[in-house]
Parts: C-alpha cells; sequence; structure tokens
C-alpha cells in the first residue's frame, strides 16, 4: 500500500490527519490525508484513489471511512438524530495487473458534481465554538431541510447517473445492481426509476438502511459490499453516493472473471 486515504464527514480532528494516523499504525510507507466531501466521501475518495493509479504515482491505496455519526448528532432534534448509526469502511485499489483478489471489480469510470446548497449543515468549527452568540446554537450540529433536500438531490442525481453513462456509451438497462447512497430509501426508489426507466427490481437496488441506518458516505459501499459476491464476472454496476454540498459521486464496475 503506497497512500492512505481516510474519507468521511466526520472528522475527529482537523489536524494532524486520521489518514496520516492510520498509515503509521499499519506501518504503512508513502503519505496519507484526510478527505471530507460529506455524504460523498467514499466516492471522491475512490475517483482521488483511481486517478493516482492511472497517473502511475502509486500501485495501491487504501481508503478508510470512519462515520462516526453520533458525535455531530442534536439529540433533541426528533427530525434527524434517530436515523443514523456509526460504522467504518475499508477499501483497497491497485492496478488490474497486481489485482489477485478473487471477485474483485474493475473500475470503469468516475463522476463528480457538487452545487452548493446550505439545506445539509453543520456550522461547528474551531473559529466559532466559543463565540458568544453561537454557544449551544442549533447550527453547530447536524440540521436539514429534508422536504428541500429531497425535492433537489434526486433529479440532479438522475442526471448525474443518465449523463455519466450516455458519455461511456453504456445503457442502464444493462445495470445489474446499483447501490445507491443509504438515506432515504423513497429518495432511491425516484432515482431508480428514473434511471432505469421502470421500477426497480427487488434485488437492483439494495437497502440496507433497517440494519445500518443511514452512516453517511459509508452507506453505498456497504450495500456493495454485502450486495455483489452474486453477480457474474462481466456483470455492470453503479456505486453512486450523493448528499450535503450538495455533492454527488458515481462509479461505475464491472465484475472481473
Amino acid at each position: 500500500v503506497d497512500a492512505v486515504l481516510v474519507a468521511c464527514s466526520n472528522l475527529e480532528r482537523p489536524y494532524p490527519a486520521i489518514a496520516v494516523e492510520v498509515q503509521d499504525l499499519l506501518g504503512i510507507e508513502g503519505f496519507g490525508f484526510d478527505m471530507n466531501v460529506a455524504c460523498s466521501s467514499a466516492t471522491f475518495a475512490i475517483q482521488t484513489a483511481y486517478d493516482m493509479l492511472r497517473s502511475g504515482s502509486v500501485d495501491c491505496v487504501l481508503v478508510v471511512d470512519p462515520e462516526i455519526c453520533s458525535g455531530h448528532l442534536n439529540f433533541r432534534d426528533r427530525d434527524s438524530h434517530f436515523i443514523f448509526g456509526d460504522v467504518c469502511t475499508a477499501i483497497v485499489l491497485e492496478r488490474e495487473e497486481t489485482c489477485t483478489a478473487k471477485g474483485a471489480w474493475e473500475i470503469l469510470s468516475t463522476r463528480l458534481k457538487t452545487k452548493f446548497s446550505n439545506n445539509i449543515r453543520n456550522n461547528f468549527g474551531f473559529l466559532n465554538r466559543a463565540a458568544p452568540d453561537g454557544i449551544g446554537a442549533r447550527d453547530k450540529l447536524f440540521v436539514q431541510e429534508g422536504r428541500k433536500v429531497f425535492k433537489e438531490v434526486v433529479p440532479m442525481v438522475s442526471q448525474l447517473i443518465l449523463e455519466h453513462m450516455a458519455d461511456e456509451g453504456l445503457d442502464p438497462k444493462d445495470l445489474k445492481r446499483m447501490w445507491l447512497h443509504q438515506a432515504n430509501k423513497s429518495m432511491n426508489d425516484f432515482i431508480g426509476r428514473k434511471v432505469l426507466g421502470r421500477d426497480p427490481e427487488p434485488g437492483e437496488q439494495p437497502n440496507i438502511l433497517h440494519e445500518y441506518a443511514n452512516t453517511s458516505s459509508a452507506g453505498s459501499i456497504i450495500a456493495f459490499s454485502q450486495f455483489s459476491e452474486d453477480l457474474k464476472a462481466g456483470d455492470l454496476g453503479l456505486i453512486c453516493s450523493f448528499g450535503a454540498g450538495y455533492s454527488a459521486g458515481n462509479v461505475l464496475v464491472r465484475k472481473r472473471a
């Protein structure tokens, strides 16, 4: 492993980078750094690692996604505190010629998008934590305008997926599975219908909310991990995460023989 990326919504501290500490504890040479693109952190980190591999600057990258969501929740906010869970995922990306893992997946293409919005926000920071007008303020923890998020993010993500696949010469009908951001089943159902042009069949769009809740950027990675082994060599899939920013990230993958 040449590099460690820690990508998540909820980092323990600004510096030193958590990734450098993980690197040290694992005895890894090379370098490490943190990334925070909220709920899209994992897919943004995958593209970053993918770009580094393609450039030749590294041969193998470890992406770690520790989402300690409970630390930024307002437990007086009955609209949001109960929907989150804590989890950590890890992904290894390496060059195809050195990959010996059984059941590995090839990254075909990635696509990222951001568009500024205040509808999902956490204003806590070292510059304002002690300001007299901010002590105890609601915006120093997680806040969102859920209905606005639903209305604005669904079309943004649907368009991103459709344009990405069209640019790659791929037909959405060829997708065997979509591992979408695990925040809202209704939101995913709308996106699935828009992308596929029909209601997704059971198994085409796995949901893990009942077991893990919303784990921010880790959700789509958990869904991929738990619902990918049954697919066959050559099958096409899409990992997609989206959320605060707004931000959205696609990773088109194909199962290797």
